[in-house]
Order: structure tokens, then C-alpha cells, then sequence
């Protein structure tokens, strides 16, 4: 079984290729200058790929995201119809998510921000009220995989959480609110901190832009960890400076690496981390693909 490893932002070989070598010897994984014959790659391993990256291969049958994320492979403009897609989806992954999440609640509604910049000058200055989990409702905007551990996670805090996707998902979640379609607004209206972790489509792209931030409750903070091109950071700013959200945290941008430049990055009221919210560990990736791809094609006598 050749594949072939082909990513435009990382270096896949540094990252997975010891963990390939040790866990999985069976799939030849190899760098596309080190194909001889093309045609006989079957699979692909990447997370960003380039938009002529599947063009050499004429027989690519699957390709597997090292990631929970699919968006820059499904939009590939040489990704073949036929090729099906697989993703990681590691319970682990999961549960780093919800703590993130969980982290980044209690650092907005609980003030942590003001408490490190009263701590630069020795200010003791204390919130007295508003402390219980009842006194700020959590809306999960994107109920998969993720979006369920992280409304466990927080329920189990005691925050009241209701969650957003199209349809009624199934199961239903205990202690969680749900609104689907035609119902978007209410959610809006309810979240006083609203967790974004949609995956990017075209119908997500754009979605928290400035008609929508405005449907948030005054004072709320967004905390997004779906991905770039879902929130208009101009139009998240200009929401922030006007006193309609408290807070931000940003853990996925428009362009990344962040650029240097970038205001979010010295905005009092933003808390930026490299994307970085949940990542999976190589070996559990490296298992995950073998054992899917050994599904697909199983090893003959």
C-alpha cells in the first residue's frame, strides 16, 4: 500500500514519519519527489493540501486529514469526486477540547483578565457577585463530536448550555437546551458566552460577522475555536471597542500564523492562542489511519 504524505503548511515526514515507521510498517508512506510510479498511490495523508495535490495520482482511492478538520482538503480544487475522506476523531482530541473551552468560560465570566492587570499594580480589588455558573449561559454553536464534549464538560460545571446545529441531533444531550434551524436568533439571544466549533462550510464561512455579534447579549464574550473565515475579525473588533462584547478569545484566524502586525494581538480585551485547542497526539493519528486504511485494503497472503 504506497501513499504518499503531502501537506503545504507542515512537514508531515518530521512530525509522523518515526510513528508511521514503528506503528504502521505496512503503508509505504513517501514524500511526492520520492514517487517513481504515481499511478501506483492509492492513498493520501495531509492536513492543508496544495490545490494541485492530487493531479499526479490517478488511482488515489482515500485521503486521510491528520486532524478533526476536512475543510482545506474538501475544498481542493483536484480532489477527485470518487476519493473518500476520513478524519481523526480521538475522544482524547475531544476532551482536550472541552478543557479549553472550559478554561477560557470561567476566564471570561469570572474576570481573570482584570485580575492579571490589577495584579501589575497591586490592586485588590474583588468580584463579589455573579460568581455561580447559573449567572451565565453557554451556547455551543456546533453540536458534533466536539460540540458535545465541550457541553458535557460544561454542564457538569453546573452552566446552563444550549447548543446550535441545523437539525435535532440524536441522541439529545442531558441538561442541554437544543435549537436547530429557524431558531438561530434565540440561541444568539440566550448565550452570554458564546463557544464557536462549527466546522468551516460554505454555510459557516462568514457566520459571526457584524448582524450576528450584534444578536449576542450585551457584555458577552465569544470564545472561537472552530475555524478562520467564520468570524469578520473587523467586525469582531469593532463590536469590542463599541462595549457590545466584553471579550474574545481567538484560537483560529483568517490567516495563520497570525501576522505580527495584527491588531488582535494588542486588543485589551483578546486573548490569542495559536490554534492549539486541540491537537491530536502522532501516535493516535498514525493508529487511526492504519487502521482505517487496513479496513479499506486488507493485507492478502
Amino acid at each position: 500500500m504506497i501513499g504518499v504524505l503531502s501537506c503545504s503548511k507542515l512537514d508531515l515526514r518530521d512530525i509522523y514519519g518515526a510513528h508511521f515507521e514503528a506503528l504502521a510498517p505496512e503503508l509505504d508512506l513517501r514524500l511526492p519527489h520520492e514517487i517513481d510510479r504515481p499511478e501506483d498511490v492509492t492513498f493520501m495523508v495531509t492536513f492543508v493540501p496544495a490545490a494541485d495535490a492530487f493531479t499526479p495520482y490517478p488511482n488515489i482511492r482515500a485521503v486521510y486529514s491528520i486532524g478533526a478538520g476536512v475543510d482545506a482538503i474538501m475544498s481542493c480544487p483536484s480532489l477527485p469526486p470518487t476519493v473518500a475522506v476520513h478524519r481523526v476523531e480521538d475522544p482524547d482530541q475531544a476532551r482536550q477540547m472541552a478543557g479549553f473551552a472550559a478554561f477560557h468560560v470561567l476566564w471570561h465570566h469570572r474576570n481573570m483578565g482584570q485580575y492579571l492587570a490589577n495584579q501589575k499594580i497591586n490592586n485588590w480589588q474583588r468580584q463579589l457577585t455573579g460568581l455561580s455558573p447559573r449567572a451565565q449561559r453557554i451556547g455551543v454553536l456546533g453540536f458534533g463530536h466536539m460540540g458535545r464534549a465541550v457541553a458535557k464538560a460544561l454542564t457538569a460545571l453546573g452552566y446552563p448550555v444550549a447548543s446550535y446545529s441545523r437539525s435535532a441531533p440524536q441522541p439529545s444531550e442531558n441538561g442541554v437546551t437544543h435549537y436547530s434551524a429557524g431558531r438561530f436568533d434565540d440561541f444568539l439571544a440566550q448565550s452570554d458566552i458564546l463557544i464557536n466549533v462549527l466546522p468551516l462550510t460554505d454555510q459557516t464561512r462568514g457566520i459571526l460577522g457584524t448582524e450576528n455579534l450584534a444578536k449576542l447579549p450585551k457584555g458577552a464574550a465569544l470564545i472561537h475555536l472552530g475555524r478562520g473565515g467564520q468570524v469578520d475579525e473587523v467586525a469582531l473588533i469593532d463590536a469590542l471597542d463599541r462595549g457590545h462584547l466584553s471579550g474574545a478569545s481567538l484560537d483560529v484566524f483568517d490567516v495563520e500564523p497570525l501576522p505580527s502586525d495584527h491588531p488582535l494581538w494588542t486588543h485589551p480585551k483578546v486573548f490569542v492562542t495559536p490554534h492549539v485547542a486541540s491537537i491530536c497526539e502522532p501516535q493516535t493519528t498514525v493508529l487511526s489511519i492504519r487502521r482505517t486504511q487496513l479496513e479499506r485494503t486488507p493485507l492478502t497472503a
